[in-house]
């Protein structure tokens, strides 16, 4: 018997499908077994590679990492088998938004993308009849203690990136510059006055929290940026189902969506592997459209074939949550992936977040936030 070790992320749509691929895997080859651990969801975002890659052959990866990755050599470049070279193009071809494209750096192609995901809007139908679909028409609803909305550290930095994108203007934009400082301010302020008028548990919530809330009470319609987790629009998984819509307008411009900040999930193989053709063959499985339309959704997972997010059958099983953001994540925009970018993230997160809970001034959050970033191109050189 040969066993694989994997290592995924703790919640029935990162964990369970793995187990399930896992499982048919082995039934097709009896004399292999790939055995799955977890992890919680904020050690998946910034929990280092290094710390993964020597204890199992296939890792569930956040894309940011990748620079990290390259750096170290840590993971196995998939485009250097040119057994599977059809199966990347093909791959490529089906990508929701830049999916694929977000595990390629300098060249390389470090993971496969099995999951995807970007901001979005959820709500539900039976309570609010015309969701929100712009900034003012939120804080409207904000004002009727109607909105629910995460932003603790990891995700208020996801916020102002999507924001940032959504109005054209993404960070790094030009090359090793943050943003506009009147950009930066006018985002901020925007935070600040959402975060005023929703319930101060948000400020340690992430989309998980808020979902499990709105699934489970009637008290909140409706939250207008959160990753989209199409578990919760399937019935049964929860006592209601939350509805997913395009990411809201943060201008006037209400009917042209503008995507927010790609994510979702890639498998990746250990450059330690000692089963590495073993590995491959699952990993291009479970990246397959044929996997991805069966076994991967119907096990609780959120498909990153573009082929699986068009599907009718899946699209009315999950009340159209494919359909109906798809076009924020054709749209969104790839966070940089440069070797330093996490300390960014996670410095920037908890500076925003302490300025959303009244701990820093406006100008003290800018401060930090134009030196981090700086920063971030130089930590790991030092």
């Amino acid at each position: 018997m040969k066993l694989l070790k994997g290592i995924a992320w703790d919640h029935p749509r990162g964990f369970d499908p793995m187990v399930a691929t896992a499982n048919l895997f082995q039934k097709k080859n009896p004399e292999v077994e790939i055995k799955w651990d977890k992890r919680p969801l904020q050690a998946f975002a910034d929990r280092p590679i290094e710390e993964m890659a020597f204890d199992y052959d296939l890792m569930v990866i956040d894309h940011p990492h990748v620079g990290e990755a390259s750096r170290k050599k840590l993971i196995y470049e998939l485009n250097n088998n040119k057994q599977y070279e059809g199966e990347l193009i093909s791959l490529e071809k089906n990508s929701v938004g830049l999916s694929h494209q977000s595990y390629n750096f300098n060249d390389n192609q470090y993971a496969l993308a099995i999951d995807a995901a970007a901001p979005v809007s959820a709500y539900r139908n039976d309570l609010i009849e015309n969701p929100p679909s712009t900034f003012e028409e939120t804080i409207k609803l904000a004002e009727q203690s109607k909105v629910i909305w995460p932003i603790k550290p990891v995700d208020s930095i996801s916020c102002f990136n999507s924001i940032a994108a959504n109005l054209n203007n993404p960070i790094n934009k030009v090359p090793e510059k943050f943003v506009e400082k009147d950009l930066a301010v006018e985002i901020l302020q925007m935070m600040k006055k959402l975060s005023q008028l929703v319930p101060k548990d948000c400020l340690s919530m992430n989309p998980i929290n808020v979902l499990d809330i709105m699934s489970d009470s009637n008290d909140f319609y409706f939250c207008p940026q959160l990753y989209g987790y199409s578990n919760y629009s399937r019935v049964g998984f929860r006592k209601s189902v939350v509805n997913f819509g395009n990411m809201i307008s943060f201008d006037e411009d209400k009917n042209n969506c503008k995507g927010s900040q790609i994510g979702g999930t890639g498998l990746a193989i250990s450059k330690s592997t000692k089963h590495l053709e073993i590995a491959l063959e699952y990993s291009f499985w479970v990246a397959s459209e044929i996997c991805q339309t069966d076994t991967f959704y119907k096990s609780g997972g959120q498909p990153g074939h573009l082929k699986a997010w068009q599907n009718k059958e899946i699209n009315d099983d999950s009340k159209n949550f494919f359909m109906n953001t798809l076009d924020t994540l054709q749209k969104s925009w790839l966070r940089p992936r440069y070797d330093g970018y996490m300390y960014f993230q996670d410095k920037a997160g908890t500076i925003i977040n302490n300025f959303l809970k009244d701990n820093l001034t406006l100008e003290q959050a800018l401060d930090n936030l134009l030196k981090e970033f700086e920063r971030s191109f130089s930590v790991n050189n030092q």
